[in-house]
């Protein structure tokens, strides 16, 4: 007879690993289930919000030990290059997603988990229980199943949710670039179609991210070509990208990238990270949401074993609340945000209101951000 393990995790990104590291550290019997070996580099701002810091103490993640860049001020520029300076309500840090990773993957297996590095194919709930199949016929069985997938996964089809019935118009690209840019500044640059984060990370490091819409990128070659018609419309872009030399062979892309809304749980699985909902890049919180998310659900199903909570059906009601209560209005906002930038008038009168009361700034990103996680 299989073993059945008490939880079952899919995905070993940031919020599948915070949520092994914290159920195992609490004594729970934890499989993470990865496609992908460690480390990796993935498409990511990596810029998380200080709001983790408190969380991640509890859970005796030393993040010191990666040497992160302590950011405290943004700079916003529009298409034309106007600027506007702020401070960070929190302040944040800036760590690769190859670096972090790799050092919770270290921390989840010290704890006692498990991670078995194969694709998941098939997820089946039945009689109160799931039987999870991977593509080396490995079947797992399980009282509680986590997923933490991503942005969109094979897996999404299977389950017919319903976003990955409909076509993104965004893809993503992102690199390591050498150069001269401030340790404590993240910059968010506007352009026709797109916008782009730029912060270091360890090892001094800058990383170079852009959301682009792919209607407008398409009519371009290679990104060489496109990044030259139209993210170097922005000055401000054009002097990063001209005085930095790239460390990678080449930028990481990914594409059909998803801000349609998600179910928070979906067949009995509990959704965290991007798998539950994903928030504009732009609002630089989607590192810190996916800790925050693991944070939530990790609780409740402890609560859940504990019989504090009395039922699935309470458990999934919970969790689907205390989701909507953390992130819903950030992920609406972002999705605001957005709109408001994709639209050259609009974000110029935005800026002007801003650098005539640049007090609202920070309001405007407490919005996209959350309290100290305790």
């Amino acid at each position: 007879m299989n073993k059945i393990d008490e939880v079952l995790i899919i995905g070993g990104g940031l919020a599948g690993l915070t949520a092994a590291i914290h159920l195992s550290k609490i004594g729970r019997d934890v499989t993470l289930l990865e496609k992908n070996e460690f480390p990796k580099h993935k498409v990511c701002g990596e810029y998380i919000s200080n709001e983790v810091l408190p969380y991640l103490k509890q859970l005796d993640i030393n993040l010191a030990e990666l040497h992160p860049k302590n950011i405290t001020k943004i700079v916003f520029s529009t298409v034309n290059g106007k600027v506007i300076n702020g401070n960070l309500p929190l302040g944040g840090f800036g760590i690769s997603r190859y670096t972090l990773d790799e050092f919770l993957y270290k921390k989840a297996i010290a704890n006692g988990c498990k991670i078995i590095q194969e694709t998941v194919e098939t997820v089946v709930f039945e009689d109160n229980q799931f039987t999870v199949t991977t593509s080396n016929n490995n079947v797992l069985k399980s009282e509680i199943v986590i997923g933490a997938f991503g942005k969109r996964s094979n897996i999404d089809q299977k389950l017919y949710r319903n976003f990955i019935q409909k076509k993104s118009p965004w893809l993503a690209v992102k690199a390591h670039y050498s150069g001269d840019f401030p340790d404590d500044v993240v910059g968010l640059h506007n352009f026709k179609g797109g916008y782009c984060g730029v912060s270091k990370v360890e090892n001094d490091a800058i990383n170079i991210c852009y959301l682009a819409d792919y209607k407008t990128f398409q009519k371009y070659k290679n990104i060489e070509n496109y990044q030259e018609n139209v993210v170097f419309k922005n000055p401000h872009l054009k002097e990063i990208f001209k005085n930095s030399t790239l460390l990678f062979d080449k930028p990481l892309t990914i594409s059909q990238i998803c801000f349609e809304n998600k179910e928070a749980v979906e067949n009995h699985i509990l959704m965290i990270g991007d798998t539950a909902g994903l928030i504009h890049p732009l609002c630089g919180n989607g590192m810190a949401m996916a800790i925050h998310s693991a944070k939530i659900a990790s609780e409740l199903i402890e609560k859940y074993f504990n019989k504090e909570i009395s039922s699935r059906k309470a458990l999934e009601e919970k969790y689907i609340l205390e989701w909507n209560k953390n992130f819903k209005n950030r992920v609406k906002t972002g999705r605001i945000l957005s709109s408001l930038l994709q639209k050259q008038n609009l974000s110029e009168q935005l800026l002007n209101i801003l650098s005539k009361f640049p007090f609202l700034l920070p309001k405007i990103i407490k919005k996209t951000h959350g309290k100290p996680i305790i």
